[in-house]
Protein backbone atom coordinates (compact mmCIF):
# COMPACT_ATOMS: atom_id res chain seq x y z
CA UNK A 1 0.00 0.00 0.00
CA UNK A 2 1.55 3.62 -0.92
CA UNK A 3 1.26 6.15 1.79
CA UNK A 4 -0.01 9.82 1.67
CA UNK A 5 3.73 10.95 2.03
CA UNK A 6 5.30 8.42 -0.67
CA UNK A 7 2.22 9.57 -3.27
CA UNK A 8 3.36 13.36 -2.65
CA UNK A 9 7.07 12.71 -3.20
CA UNK A 10 6.19 10.44 -6.67
CA UNK A 11 4.10 12.91 -8.25
CA UNK A 12 4.37 16.29 -6.70
CA UNK A 13 1.09 17.92 -7.09
CA UNK A 14 -2.38 17.43 -6.28
CA UNK A 15 -5.55 18.42 -5.37
CA UNK A 16 -7.76 17.46 -2.70
CA UNK A 17 -11.45 15.72 -3.95
CA UNK A 18 -14.68 15.50 -2.04
CA UNK A 19 -14.91 12.35 0.40
CA UNK A 20 -10.85 12.89 1.44
CA UNK A 21 -10.02 11.85 -1.62
CA UNK A 22 -7.03 12.89 -3.95
CA UNK A 23 -6.01 13.67 -7.36
CA UNK A 24 -2.25 13.07 -7.84
CA UNK A 25 -0.26 14.26 -11.37
CA UNK A 26 3.14 14.24 -12.60
CA UNK A 27 4.08 15.89 -15.82
CA UNK A 28 6.51 14.41 -17.84
CA UNK A 29 8.29 16.11 -21.03
CA UNK A 30 8.72 14.04 -24.01
CA UNK A 31 10.22 14.14 -27.44
CA UNK A 32 9.32 17.28 -29.85
CA UNK A 33 7.42 19.25 -27.39
CA UNK A 34 5.02 16.64 -26.30
CA UNK A 35 4.02 16.06 -22.33
CA UNK A 36 2.80 12.65 -20.76
CA UNK A 37 1.06 13.85 -17.49
CA UNK A 38 0.29 10.21 -15.46
CA UNK A 39 -2.68 10.91 -13.17
CA UNK A 40 -3.06 9.03 -10.50
CA UNK A 41 -6.39 9.00 -8.04
CA UNK A 42 -7.07 7.74 -4.59
CA UNK A 43 -9.46 7.12 -1.97
CA UNK A 44 -9.22 8.85 1.79
CA UNK A 45 -7.34 5.80 2.92
CA UNK A 46 -5.13 6.50 -0.29
CA UNK A 47 -5.97 2.96 -2.21
CA UNK A 48 -5.81 3.38 -5.87
CA UNK A 49 -9.36 3.92 -7.31
CA UNK A 50 -8.00 5.06 -10.99
CA UNK A 51 -4.16 5.13 -12.75
CA UNK A 52 -4.36 6.56 -15.94
CA UNK A 53 -1.83 8.43 -18.57
CA UNK A 54 -2.90 11.68 -20.92
CA UNK A 55 -0.40 12.72 -24.02
CA UNK A 56 -0.33 16.15 -24.93
CA UNK A 57 1.04 17.59 -28.19
CA UNK A 58 3.28 20.70 -28.91
CA UNK A 59 0.18 22.60 -28.61
CA UNK A 60 -1.11 21.44 -25.51
CA UNK A 61 -4.24 19.13 -27.06
CA UNK A 62 -4.93 16.11 -25.37
CA UNK A 63 -4.56 13.55 -27.92
CA UNK A 64 -4.28 10.38 -26.13
CA UNK A 65 -5.74 8.64 -22.78
CA UNK A 66 -4.49 5.47 -21.42
CA UNK A 67 -6.31 3.94 -18.73
CA UNK A 68 -4.45 1.92 -16.40
CA UNK A 69 -6.05 0.57 -13.67
CA UNK A 70 -8.55 -0.75 -12.84
CA UNK A 71 -8.48 -2.29 -16.08
CA UNK A 72 -6.08 -1.36 -18.82
CA UNK A 73 -8.07 0.19 -21.63
CA UNK A 74 -4.59 0.57 -24.09
CA UNK A 75 -4.27 3.76 -25.47
CA UNK A 76 -7.36 5.95 -26.87
CA UNK A 77 -6.93 8.35 -29.39
CA UNK A 78 -9.05 11.10 -28.45
CA UNK A 79 -11.63 13.45 -31.19
CA UNK A 80 -9.80 16.32 -32.50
Amino acid sequence: MTTRRQNERKFGRWQQLDGGGRLYWLDIPGRMQWRARYLKEVDADEQTVKFWQEIYDARGMLVEIHEKFPIDRGHQRTQR
